[in-house]
């Protein structure tokens, strides 16, 4: 053992590795809990890779066995219906949990330099994971995610010039088939995990490159602030985290599993109650607030131009807050309860 222990050290070089992580410490503050989060967010994509993989065993993605798969899935494959509701409460608390991450970053402000870059990708990793619900949620090939899927792919063609290139990019035609089933399966199992691996390789490159952040106010008078070794210290309370997660998750899966419509029928009107998940819930509110038409413009293209300006300040925030405006940052603080506020109260109102 000793031997091939050094064969792999000697082929791999993963001494330096080792020797960075026995090195390394944590910072340990009353907003050190956030630090769990990062970690959590890999448990739970760890999660869906694998459940996702066993899924893929079974299901099949054509307009004739798509719904069929997932049934049988569900009812005779040993196991199936549990491992699915896994898959989709995981997709949930992944997103959750970068959600809550981000924000924890942005309160605190730990997106300024040198995070920048860090931040940055962050913001990739959300968009990406919101993503891999948009495509994985008309899989299953019933009738609401059929209609939710329209609903969904519609809103890209309010956009000027490409707008309607892009419906019909992700649509595979003018309306949603099985070109579009096949489409978000490619999406969902291939281009989308390949994207998230390489930006969370460059996410955690950067995160252990510039060291986690501190407190503004411990930052600002130069304190010693308390660290915890990485290893074996921080490791194990980690380790307990992710036991206490794997036990909620296996809890509610059981408990609230996913139910599945008939087969979507391309034919039919769409059923009453079109909701998305719970994540686009404020999204999907806001364009059903705003007026028909202002001015000349149709509501429907303020509301999506609103979004992607969000997201533009969400992207540029290290750059539009830094260091030198202390007044930025409070103002910063403010436009994150009152974004929280409005996200809540959206979300309320559509489930009303």
């Amino acid at each position: 053992m000793r031997k091939l222990r050094i064969w792999l050290e000697d082929r791999l070089g993963t001494v330096p590795i080792f020797t960075f992580l026995r090195k390394k410490d944590v910072p340990q503050h009353k907003h050190s809990f956030l630090y769990y989060t990062g970690s959590s967010i890999l448990l739970f994509l760890g999660i869906q890779i694998v459940t996702g993989i066993m899924l893929a065993l079974y299901y099949q993605p054509t307009l004739k066995e798509a719904n069929a798969s997932v049934a049988r899935i569900m009812t005779e494959v040993p196991l199936g219906w549990i491992i699915r509701s896994i898959h989709s409460w995981s997709s949930s608390f992944m997103i959750a949990l970068v959600m809550i991450h981000l924000l924890g970053i942005m309160l605190t402000k730990a997106y300024r330099s040198p995070r920048e870059a860090t931040w940055m990708s962050g913001v990739f990793l959300l968009v990406i994971s919101m993503l891999f619900g948009f495509t994985g949620y008309l899989l299953p090939w019933d009738d609401l995610s059929l209609s939710a899927t329209k609903v969904g792919t519609d809103i890209p063609n309010i956009i000027p010039v490409v707008g309607a290139w892009v419906t019909k990019f992700l649509r595979g035609g003018e309306d949603v088939t099985g070109d579009t089933l096949t489409r978000f399966f490619i999406f969902h199992v291939c281009v989308l995990p390949l994207m998230i691996f390489l930006i969370l390789a460059v996410h955690i490159f950067l995160v252990q490159k510039h060291g986690m952040s501190i407190p503004l106010e411990a930052e600002r008078k130069k304190e010693k602030v308390k660290a915890l070794p990485f290893w074996p210290n921080f490791v194990l309370r980690e380790s307990v985290a992710w036991m206490v997660l794997l036990g909620v998750i296996l809890t509610v899966a059981v408990i609230l599993a996913p139910s599945l419509g008939p087969g979507a029928d391309l034919m039919a009107p769409a059923p009453e109650g079109i909701k998305p998940e719970w994540y686009f819930l404020f999204l999907f509110q806001t364009l059903k607030i705003f007026p028909a038409k202002v001015f000349f413009v149709t509501g429907e293209a303020l509301a999506v131009l609103a979004i992607f300006l969000v997201v533009a300040f969400l992207f540029f925030l290290p750059l539009i807050d830094t260091r030198s405006l202390e007044k930025k940052g409070k103002i910063i603080t403010w436009l994150t309860y009152a974004f929280l506020f409005y996200a809540g109260a959206m979300t309320v109102w559509s489930l009303l």
